[in-house]
């Protein structure tokens, strides 16, 4: 991810995460992507069921529960490993996390093994009640799923009335005092709702948001033809930075980040060497310590039946199951030849990618979405956006 607040509005500096030692163990967590060990975040999809029908899920959610799904004992023991691991985030997902009934149990434990316990959700199920309870257990962070406003949103939902109990959601997690923020994914049929986000952001004090480029994978891998062109992805991404510039002006500082294309940091910092100097050799740095796309290194997905992938969206292949070896193992001793290349992709990327000079900052941009669009996983991102001119410029 690209902190564009961080970077672009300089509430972080590089000496910020030096102080730490960059060590995930010792960073707060909006200074995690700059560690330099690169323990995983763990993305734990605890179910495949949902009350929604996102048009563009990546796990192909359904109302039905499936037969395969960890147990909380199961659950407990990935939590133990994990947190031996050294993991800072696990991050609980679905699916529609909140429709199993132990999650506030299984979010608990792993605060109290000392891991940062955060939920990803549609946030149509949070009433006042369970906004108190995950409040109680000490949940760091709410991430709410909205695509625009009422009406794209609930077009992408395919539930009339997601988009009113989703705002319900957030202001029940505001007045149980839970961090809340919003997730947001760009295509071609939302991209004009930016603007309304922001609105909304500034109206109900959201403090953070997150765009999401387009992934090609589970449903979303019907949507390609309705991924942004290139040009229209630096105009949006132009926008989400003006946009947060002016919210800070206006002493209304929000934290924004752009997800999943990481041509965004190179972009940005080629916008600031136009603008700012002097911010853009700070920016630099810290885009050298984020290290761009860490899909199999500094992010890892559980699925709801134990298999372990190198993200969330890489569910056609499975490096192994926690039920037969601990997560741990899989990820440090891997046995699959897919994930050990993934620790060290830059050796392996094709094409522009190979002699791009970005390559140290962007980290080959994903991998799922060249195999999704050329078959081939070292091909070059179709979503990159950086001009051949610009990919050759010395740093």
């Amino acid at each position: 991810m690209i902190g564009i607040s961080k970077l672009y509005c300089g509430t972080v500096e590089p000496s910020d995460a030096l102080r730490y030692g960059r060590q995930s163990s010792r960073l707060p967590s909006h200074l995690l992507q700059f560690s330099e060990d690169k323990r995983p975040v763990v993305v734990w999809n605890i179910t495949r069921r949902c009350n929604l029908k996102c048009i563009h899920c990546y796990a192909h959610a359904t109302d039905q529960s499936a037969t395969s799904e960890l147990s909380t004992a199961e659950g407990k023991a990935l939590i133990d490993d994990l947190a031996d691991f050294g993991v800072p985030v696990l991050l609980f997902s679905g699916g529609e996390p909140l429709v199993r009934k132990d999650l506030p149990e299984l979010a608990s434990y792993a605060v109290e093994k000392g891991m940062r316990a955060v939920i990803s959700t549609n946030g149509t199920l949070i009433d006042a009640d369970t906004a108190h309870t995950l409040k109680s257990i000490g949940l760091s962070y709410v991430g709410i799923s909205l695509d625009g406003l009422e009406p794209v949103n609930d077009m992408f939902r395919g539930v009339a009335g997601a988009f009113s109990k989703a705002m319900e959601g957030i202001r029940n997690c505001q007045e149980a005092g839970i961090k809340v923020g919003l997730r947001f994914t760009i295509n071609k049929k939302n991209v004009k709702e930016i603007p309304g986000i922001f609105d909304l952001l500034e109206e109900m004090d959201i403090p953070r948001v997150c765009f999401y480029h387009l992934v090609y994978a589970g449903r979303g891998s019907d949507l390609v033809e309705e991924d942004l062109s290139h040009a229209e992805t630096r105009a949006a991404v132009d926008l989400i930075i003006d946009r947060t510039r002016q919210l800070h002006e206006k002493g209304k500082p929000k934290e924004v980040l752009t997800v999943d294309n990481h041509a965004d940091g190179p972009y940005l910092y080629l916008r600031l060497l136009k603008e700012n100097p002097e911010r853009a050799a700070e920016v630099l740095e810290l885009l050298k310590m984020n290290e761009g796309n860490n899909s199999g290194r500094g992010i890892g997905c559980v699925s709801w039946d134990g298999e372990v992938y190198a993200d969330q969206f890489w569910r056609h292949h499975s490096f192994g199951n926690v039920r037969q070896r601990p997560f741990s193992k899989i990820w440090t001793d891997p046995e699959d030849p897919l994930l050990r290349r993934l620790k060290d992709k830059k050796r392996h990327v094709q094409g522009r990618c190979a002699t791009c000079r970005w390559l140290d900052i962007c980290g080959g941009n994903f991998r799922v979405r060249a195999e999704a669009v050329y078959g081939n996983v070292w091909a070059p991102d179709p979503a990159c956006y950086l001009t051949d001119e610009e990919i050759s410029q010395a740093l």
